[in-house]
């Protein structure tokens, strides 16, 4: 929010170091295997077979996706017995990730994949 030239009302400009961190989380959410994994798991936690199958990917390659997003800790995981089962454990980027998918549904003219009320916005 822009109050003035005078600077009232601006936030802070980031550092250096936060404006690559987010650089780098929106470079591995621009993957469209690796978004639509995200979208999922904000849905619901899932294992590996599962994230395969809903999103229509071969099973080593939604692997290494998942490898990808837990590195950068978009992504978790727990062992249930043999099972390990992925999830997302960040309300901020459940919100931005729905936000943004729900906006762009908008946008397009198909109908909302969440109702609005479950995005926080």
């Amino acid at each position: 929010m822009v109050m003035g030239s005078e600077g009232e009302g601006r936030m802070a400009d980031p550092s250096t170091e936060v404006l690559a961190e987010a650089a780098a989380t929106f470079g591995l959410l621009a993957s469209p295997p690796r978004l639509h994994i995200v979208w999922a798991l904000t849905q619901g936690e899932s294992d590996v077979s599962g994230l395969a199958e809903r999103i229509g990917g071969a099973l080593p390659a939604v692997s290494q996706h998942l490898s990808k997003l837990k590195l950068a800790g978009l992504v978790r995981s727990r062992r249930e017995g043999r099972r390990v089962v992925y999830f997302v454990d960040e309300p901020d980027v459940v919100a931005v990730v729905r936000l943004l998918i729900v906006q762009l549904t908008a946008r397009s003219g198909h109908p909302s994949p969440v109702p609005l009320r479950d995005t926080g916005a």
